[in-house]
């Protein structure tokens, strides 16, 4: 009997840590997808400074977003 609560309790851990990973995971999808979405935004914005002429706030929109990707990226 000893073993059969020694064996349980070990499931019990290993099920409490796999929920863990399955957490942290959760998170960092949802990290990165909030910065795709937001270089996005920033890429969309670009190409409308773009189209109103505007060089040098669509330079610092593209600079932006590629800054947001490198950060999509790096989530781990």
């Amino acid at each position: 009997m000893n073993k059969s609560i020694a064996i349980l309790a070990a499931f019990a851990v290993s099920s409490l840590a796999a929920c863990d990973n399955g957490v942290e995971e959760a998170q960092e999808d949802l990290a990165e997808q909030q910065l795709e979405s937001q270089e996005d935004v920033l890429e969309e914005k670009a190409d409308l400074a773009d189209e109103m002429g505007a060089e040098a706030t669509e330079e610092n929109l593209d600079d932006q977003a590629d800054a947001m990707g490198e950060a999509a990226d790096a989530v781990e």
